[in-house]
């Protein structure tokens, strides 16, 4: 018994896992689907000539046909060709000559009926048969045709069709010449400011306008909205650049945090955060000098920005607030009020901040050299205040999504500024190497104020 419990086969399947599949690639030439109505087969479209030579004017061949139109010819095996002796060829294999026969075989009948002419397809007409007691009577109308055609052939007609302004070809330009493009920018300031339009020749610092269309003046005294013409246009503000507003580095920044700075329970808005503070703490010039010497290698690559990280400072009373936004006020009069400071340190009114915890930059997009090609902020006043009024724009030289850092062991913060729990903060006006930092940013937005 022993023995047989020890010879008995258990069979047991034998599975295999395929772990690199062997697909086969696409097929190089895949197959173009058209969009062709179904009008069905009784509107006997399907077999006109016209349709099919409809379809190849429409549809244009993605094939590029080489020097031998896709068809190689082999001519290493007949020298008689390159030694110009096709007559040779001809005579011992005419079978295989390359040129044309004299005297070609006869067509089979079946392939006679497809070398017919488009006029000999189709429906036969009345008009095609022909029949010897019928005389054809429309001779009237094709001579009186053939007298008119005679009469415009002239060459008084012809120059008088030439010259004629609606026959004339018009010679669209190049839209994108350079000249072409200034030409249309400047149409539009002239279209605004119609008494500072330049209306002499072109030189190297004036271009002179487009000509506006009676259209175009007619849309910009009468704008309209693109997709509610019913709305009416109650107020227009002009496009302008408030300098006295730049600050020393000439460009602003906008900084989004990745949570909620503020930890509350409740859902109110922490109106501190409209008053806070970024303190620069360094950034990490292994990685910034690593992408300026790929852009310095490729052009293309963008000119990187050096990713900050910073220490968020916040009112310590959050009754200053108010007190604080007056003092950047220039139409409150109050403004240099010291009572309006909530400290003192060292015999200083001051407002005290106090530090919340440190963030890292891990995303950020702008324009290293222009800080007007990616954002800008807008803001519209209606001349109550130092301004006329006007939409006011203000250069946003980058974007940066701001997080928590976390402490690292181990990593060297050399070169960094060292935290600080409390800054106490005065608002003054700048000093004269401040003005001058402003006043060169001003120069490189207005070039009037650089003369």
């Amino acid at each position: 018994m022993g023995d047989r419990r020890s010879e008995r086969v258990y069979h047991q399947d034998y599975i295999v896992r395929i772990r690199y599949s062997n697909t086969l690639p696409p097929p190089p030439n895949p197959p173009k689907l058209l969009d062709i109505p179904g009008t069905g087969i009784a509107s006997s479209n399907y077999t006109s000539p016209s349709y099919a030579l409809k379809l190849a004017r429409e549809q244009p061949l993605n094939i590029e046909a080489d020097s031998e139109l896709g068809m190689p010819l082999e001519l290493l095996g007949r020298p008689e060709v390159f030694e110009e002796d096709e007559g040779a060829s001809m005579v011992n294999a005419p079978s295989t000559s390359i040129m044309a026969q004299e005297n070609p075989p006869p067509l089979h009948p079946k392939d006679r009926e497809l070398l017919k002419p488009l006029s000999a397809l189709g429906k036969p007409t009345a008009m095609n048969s022909g029949v010897s007691f019928l005389r054809r009577t429309e001779y009237i109308s094709s001579n009186a045709g053939a007298v008119q055609r005679f009469e415009s052939s002239t060459s008084k007609d012809l120059l008088r069709v030439r010259k004629d302004p609606k026959r004339r070809k018009t010679v669209e330009p190049n839209r994108d010449d350079p000249l072409h493009i200034i030409r249309h920018l400047a149409k539009g300031f002239d279209l605004a400011y119609p008494e500072d339009a330049y209306r002499g020749d072109d030189s190297k610092t004036q271009i002179r306008g487009a000509p506006s269309t009676p259209a175009e003046k007619a849309a910009w005294a009468t704008p309209k909205h693109p997709k509610h013409p019913e709305l009416t246009l109650m107020d227009a503000y002009p496009l302008l650049p408030d300098n006295d507003a730049l600050p020393m580095t000439g460009d602003y920044q906008v900084v989004k945090f990745s949570t909620n700075p503020v930890a509350s329970s409740s859902n109110t808005y922490d109106t501190r955060l409209d008053t806070a503070l970024l303190r620069p703490l360094g950034a990490d010039l292994s990685i910034y000098e690593e992408r300026m010497a790929a852009h310095q290698a490729d052009p293309t690559v963008p000119k990187p920005l050096p990713e900050w990280d910073y220490d968020l400072f916040l009112p310590g009373n959050e009754g200053s607030v108010g007190a604080l936004k007056r003092k950047f006020d220039p139409n409150d009069a109050q403004k240099d009020d010291p009572s309006l400071y909530d400290t003192e340190a060292d015999g200083d009114a001051c407002f005290q901040f106090d530090r919340v915890r440190e963030y890292e930059t891990y995303k950020q997009n702008g324009n290293a050299d222009n800080p007007y090609g990616v954002k800008v902020a807008l803001a519209l006043n209606d001349g109550e205040g130092r301004l006329p009024q006007g939409a006011y724009y203000y250069a946003v030289k980058s974007t940066a999504s701001l997080r928590p850092k976390r402490k690292t062991p181990g990593i060297s913060e050399e070169g960094r500024v060292e935290h600080v729990d409390v800054l106490h903060v005065t608002v003054r006006h700048p000093n004269a190497d401040e003005a001058a930092m402003r006043t060169s940013a001003q120069a490189a937005l207005d070039r009037e104020d650089e003369d």
